[in-house]
């Protein structure tokens, strides 16, 4: 019987300092099948500027890779701008969202040429000069605004609630969904446990998700070691299962100089977490 969807992908960008195409036969030997692709601007292995000049191409090219090695896309992971807080889905400013749509059209044909139909971005933030009340209806929007281009490719859309957004919370977030129709997430309870957060109150959310981010997270520590984590993956697991979950669940460790999350073995913590989300599958 299995308790958690069987389909595991690890993130690209838990491996920055390896060329990619080495990172992506990492991920192989680690016994992972899938990758998640990362376009961050100004610190991916692609930018989202330079996939946007020829998404088509630039999609083919990668194609090429994940055939040889034997990877499958799992999602296409955009942030327009360095930091959440710079070219947000939100932005006040007219031509950055209206840049920031033809970058995400262009995000379009590059997942569909993955082969890839599935998409994460960043809801958005809340701007000094903008009253919570405007952040709040242009961040609705522009998702409802992607989930429908998105639904023309065939792709889904979510968006990840995360520290420092307008959603940090389970009780935000679902306000959010309920505003923002057909709009799906990708779900990392580390974001909401480093808030001291409880597991149990971030569960609500498990049935709008169509992609899950996985690694070990505690109270005041946005990533830790399996040994040090505090999220419960066992109740979580339950609770997929009982939701009839079939997306990938994402090792997505990762290594920047933010939050100590360049402190950990990032190679043995996939290995190990991939283990223990492996017996959780198989377990009766």
């Amino acid at each position: 019987m299995c308790n958690l969807s069987s389909k595991f992908s690890c993130a690209d960008f838990t491996f920055p300092l390896l060329p990619h195409y080495k990172v992506l036969q990492l991920i192989k030997l680690i016994g992972i099948d899938a990758v998640d692709i990362g376009l961050f601007e100004g610190r991916s292995h692609h930018f989202p500027s330079d996939i946007s000049k020829n998404p088509t191409k630039e999609g083919i090219r990668l194609v090429k890779d994940l055939k040889e090695i034997g990877l499958e896309p799992a999602d296409v992971f955009l942030q327009t701008g360095e930091e959440p807080n710079i070219a947000a889905t939100n932005s006040p400013d007219k031509n950055t969202r209206k840049n920031n749509r033809t970058t995400f059209l262009k995000t379009l044909e590059f997942t569909k040429t993955l082969g890839c139909k599935h998409i994460t971005g960043l809801p958005g933030v809340f701007h000094e000069k903008q009253t919570t009340q405007d952040d709040w209806k242009i961040a609705c929007e522009e998702n409802h605004w992607r989930v429908e281009k998105a639904k023309e490719f065939n792709i889904t859309y979510a968006i990840e609630a995360h520290v420092g957004s307008i959603l940090p919370d389970a009780i935000s977030t679902l306000k959010f969904i309920k505003e923002c129709p057909e709009i799906t997430l990708t779900l990392d309870y580390g974001h909401f446990i480093y808030q001291g957060q409880t597991n149990k109150s971030v569960h609500p959310l498990i049935k709008h998700t169509s992609h899950f981010h996985a690694r070990g997270g505690a109270k005041g520590k946005l990533q830790t070691s399996v040994k040090d984590n505090k999220i419960d993956f066992k109740a979580i697991a339950l609770h997929l299962k009982q939701n009839k979950y079939s997306g990938f669940t994402c090792m997505e460790y990762v290594h920047v100089d933010w939050e100590g999350c360049n402190k950990t073995d990032n190679i043995s913590e996939t290995i190990r977490l991939h283990n223990l989300l492996k017996q959780l599958v198989y377990s009766e």
